[in-house]
């Protein structure tokens, strides 16, 4: 068998239906790297290696006798470990959930089944998915998540071990989930592919509640058509989740596939970025525009979304976690901010976060008919390049807190984006690009970052030595 490592989920699948590899050749290859270097970036919590082998195993069989369960049939893909499957332990990244098992798998879990997809480790996480208002990469009980492309940095959060999985070959894809920058982060430290989905998109049922208006589940890849495949996957109802839309997803939406795209870019978008995160940006113009026009000086409607995001996640994950932080168990998490930030959010006003959910509609038309103009907003995914692992969040770069940005607004008003690396910058570290568009607009985000990416190949960098 060739080295699949690097391959896409389209490269593995012809692997497999040429029968050049077996589904169990496949996940005994991951599923090896998982244990053999999983550790070295704290990207693990559990192996399932003897469920993942007995899942390859009937793959195989299936598709002997013709059964093809579409694009993921017989790939290995992590879940970030808020995600329930049965007979594995779900520890939420917290030490006070540590070997918590839960009943069923995860409405997510069980649609990738069936798509065919083998399910080989659950992912390391920050603890309780960051909520409690963390400020250190050490923010679990597995470590620091580290960056494939300098261990000394730190692969983002809350989906830590998913973008270092997908970023090291530990995995082809990886389930991670974001209530405000949990998937954006680890994409762009990790130099990987993620999609944020429209909320509602995917079902969280069986997935961990941080913010039950904001929280988001969504794929970690090597591609943007990999995140489309996975999407298709996930996407749709759920009677076990009213908020999940009746609404499945199809990949590639054909209807997407314009000849020429309309970006916009937000006024002060460049402020205040590193130097190579410009200059690999303004080459990502020079790429788009073979076949988008790029309209700069577009602003932002003016409400405060960024503090309306904190006051609803601050109530929200109060109230779901105020069984831990009434029995004092709080106390036994990693981080000492999160200790006690718990407590913040058990004194919002109730005035204060029903003003936040009324003024959240007209934010979210006013963010809608801006968006509307414009296929897709286009920006530096993050000003800097990865964090340092042993600094504080609020000591890093201070010259360089970034300039306009959306992040805040896209996760109160729950539309998609997609994050795509577009070069590298200090220390050889992965800079990214990402693409925000309407609600429900994920076809066109996927097939504005396919062309980005028949275009440019720095999704095919491996990190060094690896």
């Amino acid at each position: 068998m060739s080295d699949p490592t690097w391959l896409t989920i389209p490269e593995l699948g012809r692997l497999l239906r040429d029968r050049r590899v077996s589904a169990v050749e496949l996940a005994e290859h991951y599923l090896a790297r998982l244990e053999r270097l999983g550790p070295t970036y704290n990207a693990v919590v559990t192996v399932l290696r003897p469920q993942a082998l007995a899942e390859a195993r009937q793959r195989d069989v299936e598709l002997a006798k013709g059964k093809d369960r579409g694009p993921l049939h017989g790939i290995p893909y992590g879940a970030k470990d808020l995600l329930a499957a049965e007979g594995a332990p779900t520890s939420w990244g917290a030490e006070p959930y540590r070997g918590q098992m839960l009943r069923r798998d995860a409405t997510v879990v069980r649609k990738l089944r069936e798509a065919g997809a083998v399910l080989c480790a659950k992912l390391a996480m920050v603890e309780l998915a960051g909520g409690m208002g963390y400020n250190q990469a050490f923010a679990s009980f597995t470590g620091p998540g580290r960056s494939p492309w300098d261990r000394a940095r730190w692969s983002g959060g809350s989906s830590s071990g998913s973008g270092s999985a997908v970023s090291a070959g530990l995995v082809p894809f990886a389930i991670g989930s974001e209530t405000w920058g949990s998937i954006q982060f680890p994409a762009a430290f990790c130099g990987v592919t993620g999609l944020r989905p429209t909320y509602g998109r995917v079902s969280r049922h069986g997935a961990m509640a941080l913010s039950w208006t904001m929280d988001k589940l969504g794929p970690i890849a090597r591609t943007a058509e990999d995140c489309g495949l996975v999407l298709a996957a996930i996407a749709g109802p759920d009677p076990a989740d009213p908020s999940a839309l009746d609404l499945p997803f199809a990949f590639p939406d054909r209807s997407a596939e314009r000849k020429r795209y309309r970006l916009g870019m937000l006024k002060g978008t460049l402020e205040k970025t590193q130097p190579e995160v410009r200059r690999n940006f303004e080459e990502s113009l020079r790429a788009l525009r073979d076949f988008a026009e790029v309209e700069e000086g577009l602003e932002l409607p003016g409400y405060p979304y960024d503090e309306m995001a904190s006051i609803v996640i601050d109530a929200e994950a109060a109230s779901a976690f105020e069984p831990l932080i009434e029995s004092g168990r709080i106390t036994e998490l990693t981080a000492p901010e999160d200790r006690i930030g718990g407590y913040a959010g058990q004194v919002v006003l109730a005035k204060d976060y029903i003003r936040a959910l009324r003024v959240r509609r007209p934010a979210a038309a006013a963010l809608d008919a801006l968006l509307a103009k414009v296929d897709a907003i286009v920006a530096p995914t993050l000003p800097t390049v990865a964090w340092p692992i042993d600094a504080a969040f609020d000591k890093v770069y201070p010259d360089y807190p970034g300039g306009a940005s959306i992040g805040g607004a896209a996760n109160l008003c729950g539309v998609p984006g997609l994050f795509l690396m577009n070069g590298t910058g200090e220390g050889g570290l992965p800079t990214s690009l990402q693409l925000t568009g309407r609600a429900l607009g994920e076809g066109v985000l996927l097939a504005i970052g396919r062309r980005y990416q028949q275009r440019t190949n720095f999704h095919r960098l491996a990190p060094p030595g690896l």
